[in-house]
Order: C-alpha cells, then sequence, then structure tokens
C-alpha cells in the first residue's frame, strides 16, 4: 500500500519591476505645471484643511491672498444677490496683474497672471 503525502510548495517571487499607467493629474500637479506659462505670477490653492501658495513674488504673498479671499466670497454674495445660481470662475482685471478664481470639489483656486497672459488657456487647463 502506498501512502499519499501531501507536498507544500513554497514559492518566493522576485520583486518585478511593473510599468503602471500614469495616475491622474492632481489639481496641485496642474497648477504646478501652469506656473511655468508665461505670464503666470503664481497661484494659490486652498481648501479646509490646508493651503499652497506658489508666488514669483513672495513678498506680496498676504496681498494676494486677502485678494483672493475676498474676491471668492464678493462672487459668491453678488451671484446669490442677484440669483445667477453657482459662480463657476472668476476673472479680476487690474492695472499691473489680474487674477482667475475658480473652485474645484473643495479647492479654492486663484491664479495671477501678468496683465498680458492669457487666461482662457489656463481656464481650460483646470476644467478639463
Amino acid at each position: 500500500m502506498v501512502k499519499k503525502r501531501s507536498i507544500q510548495e513554497t514559492v518566493v517571487a522576485e520583486p518585478v519591476a511593473v510599468e503602471h499607467a500614469r495616475a491622474p493629474y492632481t489639481i496641485h500637479d496642474l497648477l504646478e505645471e501652469i506656473k511655468t506659462y508665461e505670464g503666470v505670477i503664481g497661484y494659490i490653492q486652498r481648501n479646509s484643511k490646508s493651503a499652497s501658495i506658489d508666488l514669483k513674488d513672495p513678498t506680496k504673498l498676504v496681498n494676494y491672498a486677502l485678494l483672493s479671499s475676498a474676491t471668492m466670497d464678493t462672487a459668491t454674495q453678488i451671484a446669490g444677490l442677484f440669483d445667477m445660481g453657482e459662480t463657476k470662475s472668476v476673472v479680476l482685471n487690474g492695472k499691473d496683474a489680474k487674477m482667475l478664481c475658480l473652485t474645484i470639489n473643495e479647492d479654492k483656486i486663484s491664479v495671477l497672471f501678468e496683465n498680458n497672459a492669457e487666461v482662457d488657456r489656463v481656464l481650460k487647463k483646470l476644467t478639463s
């Protein structure tokens, strides 16, 4: 009579490098790319947990942060006052600079530009 034995094999696999498809862009990735565009001064990204600010001239950080926040709040109030619905984006043109403000999910984004820069390209990039 033949006894059957149970054979267990242990296979030790070596790590294999697997090339994965690139993860989708995060908003921060997009902003890092956008800041390299000609005429872009920098950006402010904020949500309830954190803020990320990248400006070419950090001495104006407080001014731009206050302007960004006030612009977003005012646009929302005006839209509500005139029953316009949700504010998608706001462009504020000043004497020396302009600013694009928009909300993406929970992130409030402001991109600051020199006056001659093209805002539409950035708006399309952020909303696509």
